[in-house]
């Protein structure tokens, strides 16, 4: 359910409320969903710049967030992702 986590991050909100694990993957995959959907209006709002720039980079970064999330989630680990590891919206 952690795996899924990080490319549907609601799914676990659903399925399992009960689990800490569950419940911080379903966290730790909305805070890389915030910073996609941030990456990508600041990168298309800023003309040049962002096209060149901001959205590239800012993609492959989240791609990256989210692969790290995806196999700490199967390794059964609760790490936090750099950066956006100690924000909690979910409680």
């Amino acid at each position: 359910m952690g795996i899924l986590a990080y490319l549907i991050f609601f799914i676990p909100l659903l399925a399992a409320k009960e689990s800490k694990f569950a419940m911080y993957h379903a966290n730790q995959g909305l805070n890389v969903f915030l910073l996609a959907l941030a990456v990508n209006v600041v990168g298309t709002i800023v003309p040049i710049l962002g096209w060149l720039i901001i959205l590239p980079i800012g993609n492959i970064l989240v791609l990256v967030l989210a692969i790290m999330g995806i196999i700490n989630a199967s390794k059964g680990e609760m790490k936090q992702l750099p950066m956006l590891g100690k924000i909690s919206l979910i409680k």
